[in-house]
């Protein structure tokens, strides 16, 4: 099937499977994404059983996030400069890599929580080059009319692992001890890596205007953000909602505890219920396949959001919380999946790779800082208050967003001849070289 195979099909969800490097991709990155679950629930229980100390426990699970905070900013000028699909098979052996190491010495009987550390910083210093390419491969895989589909699919994957990966490790560790999980991971991301090889598309047009200071290329994307009429306001509300309403999530276990008094069976049917309705609003995304109109349908989902916090530290009853967890769930997915397909449609090829690394950075950063702080007000002020006043600071972010909403649609939504998001295809046009500052459309002028 060719590759630019276009439009013809009942629903973008079903047309994206003609193309086989995107039906690759999905194939592999379904399993290591799952994998990565696996082997970080096993991680965290080793480290239990090895130390039986919360501060290692969290040392270990903050050496596999706190790399990109710092490095995905740099990852995604590494990517800018680079072919995409060839870092992300060399990032991928990487993590294979890492995975069989630890493997191999925990069945060697060699782990100290030193090495587990270790190999856990391995693996966060390795991610932000591995998702920053993987996000910058993306949209060479599909033509642009199932573009918002592939990306919204690849949410489904990545969020739906997020449930499934844990559930396995649930059922793994028993059956097969701690050592199972590390041995799933090998396979996995073997299974990742074997089919990024068999991917092929042609490597990009090089840049010639890159500069050789790492660091000018950084601010050459955090630049164009701030000057980009659609990217920065959207980003700023990722910033809001990631900071102070995201971190529901984390505090489940207190909603579960201390307000419906449900304990360990609440706090499955709340987690289980937020990981359902982050799944349903990726596919419903997926389904959907367009690109127009997205931005009202995201800034509704503010309000939505907004609305659901409200009504769980509004209730006190189980049933009542599951549903608005499932609701803050569809909602907070929704806006992040929405977000990356209309930041993806609209940003220049040349600056890609550096903005959806910031992306990655208020995605996965801002959580782990929010958490923090929502966690200290909650100690002073209570769950519910605490919550209360993030779905207010929620709502007026709604109020912002949606006098705008119509320069920010016309910002992100509008396609223009000369910028695909797809333009690594030998088929396409090349673009201007000189064209890394935001256009006129871009900034809304």
């Amino acid at each position: 099937m060719d590759e630019r195979a276009s439009a013809a099909g009942p629903l973008p969800i079903l047309r994206i499977w003609r193309h086989r490097n995107y039906a690759l991709f999905v194939a592999g990155v379904t399993p290591h994404f799952t994998t990565s679950w696996v082997q970080r629930v096993g991680v965290g229980w080793l480290a239990w059983e090895l130390t039986h100390s919360t501060v290692w426990l969290g040392a270990v699970a903050t050496a596999d996030l706190a790399p990109i905070l710092v490095l995905a900013p740099f990852a995604g000028a590494v990517t800018d400069r680079i072919d995409p699909l060839w870092l992300s098979r060399v990032s991928q052996v990487f993590l294979v890599l890492q995975a069989a190491v630890l493997a191999g010495l925990f069945a060697a009987g060699l782990v100290t929580v030193e090495l587990l550390l270790a190999l856990s910083l391995a693996t966060g210093i390795i991610q932000p080059f591995a998702q920053s390419s993987r996000i910058k491969l993306l949209p060479a895989l599909v033509s642009r009319d199932d573009f918002a589909a592939a990306v919204a699919l690849d949410s489904v994957c990545f969020h739906g692992s997020r449930f499934v990966g844990p559930a396995i490790a649930a059922f793994l560790i028993p059956a097969a001890g701690v050592g199972g999980t590390f041995i799933a991971h090998v396979i996995g991301a073997s299974v990742y890596m074997a089919l990024l090889l068999a991917i092929t598309v042609p490597a990009p047009e090089q840049r010639v205007d890159r500069h050789h200071n790492i660091l000018l290329e950084v601010k050459e994307g955090l630049v164009y953000v701030r000057g980009h009429s659609g990217i920065a306001p959207v980003f700023l509300m990722l910033i809001v909602v990631s900071l102070f309403v995201r971190p529901v999530q984390d505090m489940l276990p207190g909603f579960a505890g201390d307000v419906f008094r449900s304990g360990a069976v609440g706090l499955a049917w709340l987690t289980c219920s937020m990981g359902a309705g982050a799944m349903i609003a990726s596919a419903a995304v997926a389904t959907r396949g367009r690109v127009h109109g997205l931005t009202h349908a995201l800034v509704l989902g503010c309000l939505g959001l907004a609305a659901a916090v409200a009504g769980l530290v509004a209730t006190d009853n189980l049933w009542v919380g599951v549903v608005f967890a499932a609701l803050s769930g569809f909602a907070l997915n929704g806006m992040s999946t929405s977000i990356q397909v209309l930041v993806q449609s609209a940003v220049s090829e040349e600056m890609r790779g550096r903005v959806m690394s910031l992306y990655i950075v208020i995605f996965r950063g801002s959580p782990a800082a929010g958490a923090l702080v929502i966690g200290l007000l909650a100690e002073q002020f209570g769950l519910r208050i605490t919550f209360a006043m993030a779905a207010a600071l929620c709502f007026a972010t709604w109020l912002a967003m949606a006098r705008r909403r119509h320069a920010i649609a016309n910002s992100l939504e509008e396609t223009e001849p000369n910028r695909q998001p797809n333009p690594i295809r030998a088929q396409d046009p090349p673009e201007s070289s000189t064209t890394a500052r935001p256009s006129k459309a871009e900034r809304g002028t």
